[in-house]
């Protein structure tokens, strides 16, 4: 197997010609997208060679201070990022968002490590920072699809629930329709990644591997590890998130609150 090739500022200058022809297409065909493609690329630029950078001080200090603190850096962004989606007006919705990222990240890395990889340090920057930061980014976005899809039921179908609570129903039992499709929507995107990963697509971590000179075979295991952990999290994330919706939807009386 061959090794990495490695890459100077000139191949990666010449990659970035990929974008200089993007938004020259976009200019031809008067798509009016020069300027985020442009912003887009700067940003790819900027974001990419900080972490890099970070990581790469990280990586030296093998420390677990170092590695939590990138952790905690990537969690804040993915609750902020996932809140925004779903709704701004809920004032305790961060707070229970951090804890269902968290929660859901660290359950599936504690798993992992002890069962599967079995690093000898269970702080090894190599395994820790990557998978995290698939399983947060993966979390932040089902819990963001679900919960946004559940917010939107909720108030879209509001009459329906009220009625549901005046003939009796539990609050739980009012909205059980609600939360269902809303967990689906939220699993769609990984479920529907497994069922064509190495058949149409090779995600990321596979092909990062192979580039990097890994044997395919032990790559391709590495990828049906990290499927089964995206999945885990995933319906764990959105259990959780759509738990604190709950709590959010009705008061002390069962009635659905003005927030919603």
């Amino acid at each position: 197997m061959n090794s990495l090739i490695e890459l100077d500022w000139m191949r990666v200058a010449c990659a970035g010609g990929l974008m200089v022809l993007a938004i020259g297409i976009s200019r031809w065909q008067k798509l009016g997208l020069e300027w985020n493609l442009a912003i887009a690329t700067g940003r790819t630029l900027l974001q990419l060679l900080v972490v890099g950078y970070v990581l790469s001080i990280v990586f030296a200090l093998e420390q677990p201070w170092a590695i939590l603190g990138i952790l905690l850096v990537m969690l804040s962004i993915a609750t902020v990022v996932a809140r925004n989606r779903i709704s701004k007006s809920l004032s305790v919705l961060p707070y229970w968002l951090g804890l269902t990222l968290l929660l859901s990240t660290a359950i599936t890395l504690i798993y992992v490590n002890a069962l599967v990889i079995r690093p000898e340090r269970w702080y090894e920057p190599q395994y820790v920072i990557p998978l995290a930061g698939i399983l947060l980014g993966n979390a932040m976005n089902a819990s963001a699809i679900a919960g946004e899809r559940f917010v939107s039921l909720v108030k879209s179908h509001h009459l329906n629930i009220e009625t549901l609570l005046s003939l009796g129903a539990l609050p739980s039992q009012a909205i059980a329709r609600y939360r269902q499709e809303a967990i689906q929507a939220g699993m769609i995107p990984i479920i529907n990644s497994m069922m064509v990963v190495g058949i149409v697509t090779l995600p990321g971590i596979i092909t990062g591997q192979i580039l990097s000179g890994v044997s395919p075979f032990n790559a391709s295991l590495y990828q049906i590890v990290i499927m089964f952990m995206l999945a885990f999290t995933d319906l764990v994330a959105i259990l959780l998130t759509l738990q604190g919706l709950y709590r959010q939807c009705f008061n002390a009386a069962a009635q659905l609150t003005e927030r919603f």
